[in-house]
């Protein structure tokens, strides 16, 4: 006699995945790398969060062409696009993510005052390759 309660064959896999912590903390910092680039980068084009274009460096800003604000537009399209490539290809993705946030380290430790921000950023670049190792892991694991 069968139970009523039984689960189907895909959904036992599937429910072990989802009480895997690690395949957790894959979700999540996929999520949070997909969600806040995004964001962050589309703000870029309001300055609805902070007047982004005063955490550029002067040298950086002497190197590009046009104004600060201009430069903010590029970096919103670029983060866009990080935020995407973490959404379809976390592999990739992350590290992309990984590079930029190197990047942006590097110009917020050439600007006074903003030595606390390259320390967070420092975080998420951090987290950013931990999700590049869990997405080696997990990533094509989900069950369709």
């Amino acid at each position: 006699m069968s139970s009523a309660t039984t689960s189907t064959p895909s959904a036992v896999p599937r429910r072990a995945l989802l009480a895997d912590p690690g395949y957790q903390a894959f979700v999540i910092l996929r999520t949070a790398f997909t969600v806040a680039p995004i964001l962050f980068g589309l703000d870029k084009f309001a300055n609805l969060l902070v007047d982004w274009p005063a955490y550029l460096a002067p040298w950086i800003n002497d190197l590009v062409p046009g104004s600060a604000q201009a430069a903010m537009y590029a970096v919103g399209v670029i983060e866009i696009v990080a935020g995407i490539a973490v959404a379809l290809a976390p592999r990739f993705g992350a590290w992309l993510v990984a590079g930029w946030l190197a990047g942006i380290i590097v110009n917020l430790l050439t600007i006074p005052d903003y030595y606390d921000v390259a320390l967070r950023d420092f975080g998420l670049l951090l987290a950013a390759v931990a999700l590049a190792r869990l997405a080696e892991r997990y990533h094509g694991k989900r069950q369709r």
